[in-house]
């Protein structure tokens, strides 16, 4: 039986990259954008972002959106996204496991203030890619990686928790599980599981509240294990209420 969720989300999902396409159709780099050839690549290559709509091997896609110093990142990332966010929605491409990078550099590309059907296309296609991985049943989905990828590009936390937190899900539930197991290390001595180039703390505040308001009774039901809830349960607590408490975990940091 269908998953109407999950069908929902993917049909989301291909109309924001159809619309992504459309809204940068012929986008190219600037005419007098240059770049290192000894450590970007060849003149050719350089050419090939002057040019719109052909694709790019794995590699020169990776290089294009990588490049902290074109002298305008926005043009050369409007020219290689249409085929970057087709390739970071798919696990089994390389640009997948580089959403948090990816997610940094669209922020550097400032999408915000792009024309404005452009930075819209470019909303829709991140929450659509939040939405789509939320109740994805790919083993290899990253909902951790996606969540940063959005975080990163747009600069907020909290909408992203927000439509967590409203989906109610069977894969939403265990993804948030599995957040949880793989975020304790770094909230228990308040940092942020993963690097930013935003306020780190405010967001740590921001994910500490949510998760000690929200997740507790969503992962009960979800028949949690009583030692993920405790590791939970320390979040919400500060000094010595935490680290005395008999089920610190007792990590090694």
């Amino acid at each position: 039986m269908t998953d109407v969720y999950v069908r929902r989300a993917e049909l989301r999902l291909d109309a924001a990259l159809e619309g992504l396409a459309l809204v940068l159709r012929g986008a190219t780099a600037r005419p007098e954008e240059h770049n290192c050839e000894c450590h970007w690549g060849s003149a050719e290559e350089l050419a090939l972002l002057k040019v719109p709509g052909v694709r790019l091997d794995p590699d020169l896609l990776r290089r294009s959106w990588q490049a902290p110093d074109w002298s305008d990142h926005g043009s050369v990332l409007r020219r290689v996204l249409p085929q970057l966010a087709c390739a970071v929605v798919d696990s089994r491409s390389e640009s997948f496991r580089y959403q948090d990078e990816i997610g940094l550099s669209l922020a550097r590309g400032r999408w915000q203030e792009w024309p404005r059907e452009q930075a819209a296309a470019v909303r829709e296609f991140l929450h659509a890619f939040w939405a789509y991985s939320l109740v994805t049943s790919d083993p290899l989905a990253n909902v951790h990686g996606t969540l940063v990828l959005c975080v990163e590009a747009s600069g907020e936390l909290s909408p992203w928790l927000d439509v967590w937190e409203a989906l109610e899900h069977p894969a939403a539930d265990r993804n948030l599980a599995e957040a949880v197991d793989a975020w304790d290390y770094d909230l228990l001595v308040d940092q942020l599981p993963w690097s930013t180039w935003h306020d780190k703390d405010a967001m740590v505040a921001v994910l500490t509240a949510w998760l000690t308001r929200h997740a507790p009774a969503r992962l009960r039901a979800h028949n949690a294990p009583e030692d993920l809830l405790h590791r939970l349960r320390l979040i919400g607590l500060t000094g010595p209420d935490r680290w005395d408490d008999p089920h610190w975990p007792h990590y090694s940091y």
